[in-house]
This record gives structure tokens, sequence and C-alpha cells, in this order.
């Protein structure tokens, strides 16, 4: 595990209501903690499920239209949750993990990165409530004062959504990794990364 401390826990207050599959969800606390190698079989499914679930079983996250095959493995989920740059921050609810984030310190800002929700618990404000966690614990533990992220160009939703929470363009661009099926299998042509930056 990185050498960042676990995070102290956080209730929601956001209410009870249906997911678009139709399933209610508990009102139970959410509670956020850095992910230990026990956990990486759990986020692996998160993430898969929210990157690359089809039909009724896809959240509005996913990318299964853009990308197929694997969105990342449980070799590179290890390595992250050991970086001693950070790791992966996870919101856990009735014990279970329900959302995952990649948080990465550099000197001058926070990289987030492989954010994915459990597609049951999308558009219920979990997201929101871990992207803040991970805002609050890069402001205050580690003292920066800003975040990045990079987003597929043409996720316009997912663009919309950050953008929505400050997020904004850096101008800054780098290519998807067509060469390497480790970060899935491209279903077209063109994809790259566009970087936004938002002052914490």
């Amino acid at each position: 595990m990185s050498s960042v401390t676990t995070s102290t826990s956080t209730s929601t207050s956001r209410s009870s209501s249906a997911d678009p599959s139709g399933c209610q969800h508990s009102s139970a606390p959410v509670t956020f903690s850095f992910a230990t190698t026990d956990d990486a079989r759990r986020i692996h499914r998160v993430v898969e499920a929210a990157y690359r679930a089809i039909g009724e079983d896809a959240g509005w996250t996913t990318e299964s239209h853009l990308l197929a095959g694997q969105r990342t493995d449980l070799a590179e989920i290890s390595e992250l949750i050991n970086s001693p740059a950070g790791g992966l921050l996870t919101a856990r609810q009735g014990g279970q993990i329900v959302g995952s984030c990649e948080l990465q310190r550099h000197e001058d800002h926070a990289y987030f990165g492989m954010f994915a929700v459990d597609p049951r618990l999308q558009a219920t404000g979990l997201g929101s409530l871990l992207m803040g966690r991970a805002e609050q614990l890069a402001r205050q533990d580690w003292g920066l004062t800003e975040m990045r992220l990079t987003v597929i160009a043409c996720r316009s939703e997912l663009i919309a959504w950050y953008r929505r929470r400050g997020f904004r363009p850096t101008g800054a661009t780098s290519q998807f990794p067509y060469d390497n099926p480790r970060f899935g299998l491209p279903r077209v042509e063109g994809l790259y990364f566009r970087e936004f930056s938002k002052a914490l």
C-alpha cells in the first residue's frame, strides 16, 4: 500500500432514489479509504462494469461503444494500489467497494484517473462524493492546489460532467495507446485524450 494514510469516514446525504436499472439503493453511509491488495479483485470488477458493460447492465459511463476488450487488469490495479505516490481511493457502502479512483501525487498537482462507480449506483451522487473526497485529500493532506485528469475527447457527456465540477481544458492532448490491448481494443479510429485541470 502507498504511504498515504487511510482517509476518515464520511456519510452521504443523498436521497434514496432509483438508478436507471430500477434498483433502489441503500442509504447506508459511504466511507472512503485507500485500497489494499485484498481489494484488487473487487475493484477490477467495478472498473470493468463501469467502462465495459453493455445493454441493461451498462451505466452512462460505459465506453463499450468505443472500446472492446478489458479496461484494466489485476496487475495494473495491484501496481496502482502499491504506488508510492498515491493509490486507489475507494468508496465503500455496507462494507462493499462501490467506487474507486486513481489518485497520484505529483510535485505541482494531483492526478485523478480510472474513475469508476458501480453502474447500479450511477446517477445517485456517489461519483460526486468520491471526487469531492479525492479533491479534499489532495488539497488538505497533500497541500496541492491543482488536480488534473484526462478524458477521451469524444466523451462529450463525461466532459460536461467534469466541467460542471469546475474542470477546464488545458489544451494538452495525448494519443490513445492503439498498440496496447491492455487498455482496450478500439472500435473506432481517431481516439485521443484531452487534459482538464481544476484549481483546488
